[in-house]
């Protein structure tokens, strides 16, 4: 990562709830659990835009 975070465009909980069609609830589990990276700004989360597409990009692998 280059350090130049003026191209990173951050979401909300919200909007990545909507841009994925989960609840807010799911989105705050995934960012807990460590499957989702965000940055704490006072007590709300927002999420790289980039980090939302690559997991929305990721393929779906199926277990048996």
């Amino acid at each position: 990562m280059s350090g130049d975070l003026s191209d990173v465009r951050f979401l909300t909980v919200a909007e990545v709830a909507d841009m994925m069609r989960v609840s807010t609830m799911t989105v705050y589990r995934m960012v807990h659990a460590g499957e989702m990276p965000a940055i704490r700004f006072g007590r709300s989360f927002r999420i790289p835009e980039s980090a939302v597409v690559a997991l929305i990009q990721k393929p779906i692998s199926h277990t048996g």
